[in-house]
């Protein structure tokens, strides 16, 4: 099985897999990773398309083979315009060098965004849209002070440029906006976000994301919260081991 290609909103390169049998509902995952990471969560497409998932790996903006500058708009953006474009007909990149006709058409009964580490405000801020059904977000940011006291941004964006290069294209004062608090910061949009549709999971023991700010946006918004002692900095990509596949199974077909 290999990975489609699409482009959404001009900018956004979208890697995508339909599911590989027929299904009556159309079921959608659209994935968010975290920064930095390498845009490699093949074998997580794969699952879920087995599964009978639609699934959706998009580049942020400015990140990877995607145009654009890196945090010029919220990265939440970039998964709202890939959400407009599932609405819209769209094809696949390789209909250029196949020869095939490759034109893809949902309607989906389902939209479920799954966010890792900085990919969740990205799906948390989300949350409201009403074309969303549930959102997952493991170890996500909820409140960048917390995380800024870790880490300093000047620093993580020096090791960024240094160790991906062009692969992430920002300015420093485009980096800058995270220290606003009031950029790509769910802790600040407490009023515009559903706790009912989201479903966190995270470690205690996580060295990057502080888990009390966890806690306290989960209690704020009435977030469901699933801990684990130990673990670290946990990714998406611990779905397809039983245990969290079933916890997530469970939130999306909850009412």
């Amino acid at each position: 099985m290999y990975t489609l290609r699409t482009r959404f909103s001009k900018d956004i390169v979208c890697e995508f897999l339909p599911p590989s049998r027929v299904l009556k509902k159309q079921r959608v995952i659209i994935f968010a990773d975290g920064m930095p990471s390498v845009p490699s969560k093949k074998s997580l497409l794969e699952f879920f398309s087995k599964k009978g998932f639609w699934v959706f790996h998009p580049r942020y903006r400015g990140t990877w083979e995607s145009d654009g500058k890196f945090l010029a708009k919220s990265p939440h953006i970039d998964i709202l315009d890939v959400i407009d474009g599932i609405h819209k007909p769209f094809e696949s990149i390789y209909r250029k060098v196949s020869g095939e006709r490759h034109h893809y058409k949902l309607n989906p009964t389902q939209i479920i965004l799954v966010g890792s580490s900085f990919g969740g405000p990205a799906v948390i801020l989300n949350s409201n849209d009403e074309r969303i059904s549930k959102v997952v977000a493991f170890s996500p940011v909820t409140n960048w002070q917390g995380v800024l006291r870790i880490s300093n941004p000047g620093d993580r964006l020096e090791f960024i440029q240094e160790a991906f290069g062009k692969a992430i294209r920002t300015t420093p004062k485009l980096w800058s906006k995270l220290k606003t608090q009031k950029f790509y910061n769910p802790i600040v949009e407490l009023d515009h976000i559903d706790g009912s549709k989201i479903q966190i999971i995270q470690a205690k023991d996580d060295p990057a994301v502080p888990f009390t700010d966890t806690k306290k946006f989960a209690t704020a918004t009435k977030s469901k919260l699933v801990s684990v002692a130990k673990g670290g900095h946990l990714g998406a990509s611990i779905l397809m081991m039983p245990r969290f596949y079933k916890i997530f199974t469970k939130h999306i077909n909850s009412k």
